[in-house]
């Protein structure tokens, strides 16, 4: 990402579901920003789906991401909060490699 002021507070939870990964976020950011504002960015985000409440289940066999639960985080200035599934074996691994694999060849044109 290139974000060396980017703060990250992470908490890994192994759960006991058959396929995919589950992330939930907390962000704060450097100006207001609504749970609206979010859903219109992320509407527009390659990979993103929104969805009210993802699961791991919906996201299984698919490459998207989905994201919802977006919420108004009140304990830091400027917060949100989201929930995130998607499929472990294309996102975290095989789709993944493939899509960095692209990105550095558009890169060397």
């Amino acid at each position: 990402l290139e974000l060396p002021d980017l703060e990250v507070t992470v908490t890994c939870v192994r759960v006991p579901v058959y396929t995919g990964h589950s992330l939930s976020i907390s962000a704060s950011f450097s100006n207001s920003i609504t749970p609206e504002d979010a859903r219109r960015l992320l509407v527009k985000a390659p990979g993103v789906e929104l969805a009210d409440i993802p699961t791991p289940l919906m996201a299984a066999g698919v490459d998207p991401t989905f994201v919802g639960r977006i919420r108004t985080d009140r304990t830091v200035e400027h917060g949100l909060s989201l929930f995130l599934s998607g499929d472990n074996l294309r996102k975290g691994a095989a789709l993944n490699a493939v899509q960095i694999a692209e990105e550095l060849l558009a890169r060397r044109g």
